[in-house]
């Protein structure tokens, strides 16, 4: 397949799109999805376990927009929600409920119990606490509720301190010797059918041995709960395959295969997984303009109208996206952000170190700092790149700004998937006092 944005005569493209004209219609800033880059990247991900028939649920947090969860549905894909707001979504895009996991460390008891009404596949259960209020909600609708034991294996998965999830530190999962009282537990409550072991471990890693060494470590449990009669039916082993946001960073997904397939197929079991970033991460770019270049005596900065409130994730994590004018002449035709990178020297004509920052008043608010770029003017338009996961899903109204709008290309068309907030929907449920409801005054 070729590059979801891919460089023709100069000119940014997402798919068969010129950039440039959905910036036109829709202004800046703004998100914009390849739908065909998600479909590719979950086939492949069906092509490379295949021998496993996997059930794929697509992680709603990564990327929940509405006209992609449908896309994603249509193709088959199950889904991974952490909320009640999540299932919802899913079934609003025409999800089959029964290929809905529900995860998270803090369901809620009317969360589990709308859960259980739409009937979806399973719950994956964190705690004993946990166990104890599923019990409680499934016995008053007189219903058996299937649950997946998250097992926390204790695996550094070498990422950012802040994805990572399977170790014994974080918050996430039951670790292996309490695991071996949640069964007993099990036995005792009612309504509570085990159907699953669920691992995960963290967000893009980047070694393919790191989900290998979890299975490893969660094989004697499996063996335990079998030999316990517990009518174990899935393996879910989460997400967190890493993808490119450098160039050469991430792994195939056939790499990952090559190590966890073996381990899955030899525990009997069918293969769930949950993967987020994965499919989203390199479908999607943040558009934003150019609205100011400020000298200061130390450095040169592009002050952008996209912001932090936007795309928090260079603030938070630290994280490296690529940024590239969606112009410019010295690319030749088909350089893209996972082939021919446009990031070089050769490509860079007369260039310029700016740090790249938004107009928020915090010093955090950057997408990149001491960025070797093009030299750019005023009123020109930079695509940040790999924007498609844990973009929009994060943005807030940090102040008063409004969400940018999301953008959906399938081939020659596209279309806005979710409108611009106005200034209406951000003073929406707010009161004066206890009578009197918000009039805007312009």
């Amino acid at each position: 397949m070729t590059d979801a944005f891919h460089y023709v005569k100069g000119q940014l493209y997402c798919e068969q799109v010129p950039v440039a004209q959905i910036a036109a219609k829709v202004g800046t800033p703004a998100y914009i999805y390849s739908q065909n880059h998600f479909i590719a990247q979950y086939r492949a991900l069906r092509e490379a376990f295949a021998a496993l028939d996997p059930l794929v649920c697509y992680s709603i947090k990564a990327n929940s927009n509405l006209a992609l969860l449908r896309a994603m549905a249509l193709e088959g894909s199950g889904f991974d929600a952490v909320s009640r707001g999540e299932i919802m979504r899913a079934l609003r895009a025409g999800a089959d409920p029964k290929r809905i996991v529900f995860a998270g460390v803090g369901k809620q008891a009317d969360e589990v119990d709308y859960a259980l009404e739409k009937g979806i596949l399973m719950f994956n259960v964190e705690s004993e606490s946990e166990l104890e209020l599923i019990s409680k909600v499934a016995a008053r609708r007189k219903v058996d509720a299937p649950i997946a034991l998250r097992i926390n294996p204790d695996v550094d998965p070498q990422t950012h301190k802040y994805i990572a999830t399977g170790k014994s530190e974080n918050k996430f999962g039951i670790d292996l010797k309490r695991g071996e009282e949640c069964l007993k537990r099990i036995r005792q409550l009612k309504n509570l059918r085990l159907i699953g072991v669920h691992l995960h471990i963290g967000s893009q890693i980047l070694k393919n041995d790191r989900h290998a060494e979890a299975i490893d470590r969660v094989l004697p449990f499996l063996k335990s709960a079998k030999q316990q009669d517990f009518p174990l039916e899935y393996l879910n082993v989460g997400g967190g395959y890493g993808i490119s946001y450098e160039i050469g960073q991430g792994l195939a997904i056939a790499e990952f295969a090559r190590e966890m397939a073996p381990r899955i197929k030899a525990t009997g079991l069918k293969m769930a997984c949950e993967p987020g970033r994965f499919i989203s991460g390199n479908g999607g770019i943040l558009l934003s303009q150019v609205v100011y270049v400020k000298k200061s005596a130390e450095k040169d900065f592009l002050i952008v109208d996209g912001a932090m409130n936007d795309l928090i994730r260079p603030t938070i994590y630290q994280a490296f996206h690529k940024i590239w004018p969606i112009k410019h002449p010295g690319l030749k035709d088909g350089s893209a952000l996972g082939a021919d990178s446009p990031l070089t020297d050769a490509n860079m004509g007369e260039a310029q170190v700016y740090d790249v920052v938004g107009p928020i008043c915090e010093s955090g608010d950057y997408f990149a700092l001491g960025r070797k770029l093009p030299r750019m003017q005023e009123g020109e338009l930079l695509a940040v790149f790999s924007a498609g996961a844990y973009g929009a899903t994060m943005a807030s109204n940090y102040n008063t700004r409004s969400r940018a709008p999301e953008v959906v290309v399938n081939g020659s068309d596209f279309w806005v998937a979710r409108e611009r907030e106005n200034f209406e929907d951000l003073i929406r449920g707010e009161r004066l006092t206890p009578r009197e409801t918000f009039k805007a005054q312009g």
